[in-house]
Formats: structure tokens, C-alpha cells, sequence
């Protein structure tokens, strides 16, 4: 498997559109690589940008009784 995908694969990777992904690379909030003038992601950053920004629920309040 190859380590490094284009916008398009990566789009598909995280489930973003290509659109976002072209929005967020300019905004520098997703972790890219330029190889020449092409814009390339490294799979393992994107696993861990994902985790990073993963919300977790929060636990389920627990109700005193009076």
C-alpha cells in the first residue's frame, strides 16, 4: 500500500470532499506534503490529524437522588 495519496484519494480517505481538502491544505489545518508542486498526504499523519481531532461524548450525567 502506498504511504503517499493525492487530494483526491485522500478525500475519499477521510470523507471530505476535494473542495475542503484544497481548503484546508491553503489554511494549513491538515497535515500535507508538496512533493514539487504537487500536494500529497501521508496516510499515517492523516490517521493521526484524525485522532487528534476526534470529539469524544461526553459520559452520561448521573442524577442525585434528594
Amino acid at each position: 500500500m502506498r504511504r503517499l495519496v493525492s487530494i483526491k484519494e485522500a478525500a475519499l480517505y477521510t470523507g471530505l470532499s476535494p473542495h475542503t481538502i484544497y481548503s484546508m491544505v491553503s489554511q494549513r489545518r491538515i497535515p500535507f506534503v508538496k512533493v514539487g508542486r504537487l500536494v500529497k498526504f501521508d496516510l499515517e499523519l492523516l490517521d493521526k490529524w484524525i485522532k487528534q481531532n476526534t470529539v469524544m461524548p461526553m459520559p452520561p450525567r448521573t442524577t442525585e437522588a434528594s
